[in-house]
């Protein structure tokens, strides 16, 4: 299978180098234009919002964005990995430039390795870890979503994984490899975050002379939303308030992933203020919902009329207000 290399840069329409700030506005424009909540073709949004996001997720991290830099099209001398998935919202090319395989024994992962209840001789299969992109409108409903493994070439004889074609296998000699390719059914429960690991056991690579097979882990990437960042449970998003709405305050209504809700701005209300909505955020496994934090930005107007500026100047005038006292 030939795995084409992907210009993340050209994805999102930047130049490649774009400052962090540059590239969120690129991918918020992109994402906004492309949600599949919105756009009336929503199989195929649904395919652009994922590669608008896989896009990000590497040019928004800044060490995924230099390993992408440092390895471009030769990115395959960084040592690509002999399985690959499907249905977890991420291409190949970035399962086996930014995913990686487990150990023997599941080192690493807190299981314990050996031959405990095992004849001697065999060996635990590897564990696989890759990534899966969870929107976060799966995140407050779950979901089950259907991830197939592609899995290296396995020996036909001896079950040994990892043998390149038309080598005899390393385990017993055998020079009969198969592909092996498996669907799962995978749940992602409601309340999910980021980094978390979904374990599915016993669906890792096969095992050696009799040995348990290893696990799937599949790592959990939020979607990046347009209109909102995630900070554990809950959703923060960034509102346009006037001037005149801060100082008199106001109502307005604001998204959430349920629909709009409307919310008070009390008079006085500062740049930067973080007005809370209980509730609105994403769901906890314990129960309960995380917040909605809706952070004020006032925004002065660029241009006005010159009526406009009369008042502005009286109010100037009359007023005692001294930000800098």
């Amino acid at each position: 299978m030939t795995v084409q290399y992907k210009d993340y840069y050209e994805t999102l329409g930047v130049a490649r180098g774009a400052s962090e700030a540059d590239l969120k506005k690129a991918f918020r424009k992109l994402a906004r234009e492309h949600h599949p909540d919105v756009a009336k073709n929503k199989k195929q949004a649904e395919e652009k919002f994922k590669e608008i996001n896989e896009a990000y997720e590497v040019l928004g991290d800044p060490a995924k964005r230099k390993r992408y830099d440092d390895l471009g099209a030769n990115w395959r001398s960084g040592g690509g990995q002999e399985f690959h998935f499907d249905g977890t919202g991420f291409s190949d090319f970035f399962e086996q430039l930014f995913s990686s395989r487990g150990s023997r024994g599941g080192a690493g992962f807190g299981r314990g390795g050996g031959f405990s209840g095992e004849k001697m001789g065999a060996e635990r299969g590897q564990d696989i870890e890759g990534d899966i992109l969870v929107t976060l409108e799966e995140a407050v409903r779950s979901s089950v979503r259907s991830v197939s493994v592609r899995h290296g070439v396995t020996c036909e004889l001896c079950g040994g994984t990892g043998q390149r074609n038309r080598r005899p296998c390393a385990v017993c000699g055998g020079t009969r490899q198969v592909v092996r390719t498996e669907t799962y059914q995978v749940k992602v429960p409601a309340g999910v975050t980021e980094g978390q690991r979904l374990r599915i056991a016993g669906r890792g690579e096969a095992g050696v002379g009799g040995g348990a097979a290893g696990d799937l882990y599949l790592r959990v990437r939020l979607a990046r939303h347009p209109d909102f960042e995630v900070e554990d449970h809950n959703l923060i998003h960034q509102t346009e308030v006037a001037p005149w709405e801060a100082v008199l305050g106001t109502n307005i209504s604001v998204p959430t992933l349920n629909g709009q809700v409307s919310i008070k701005v009390p008079p006085g209300t500062q740049n930067g203020q973080k007005l809370r909505v209980r509730g609105r955020g994403l769901p906890q496994r314990e129960g309960g919902s995380g917040d909605l934090i809706v952070e004020t930005r006032i925004e002065v107007p660029k241009r006005i009329t010159e009526p406009e500026r009369k008042l502005w100047e009286q109010l100037a005038r009359e007023s005692r207000f001294n930000p800098r006292e």
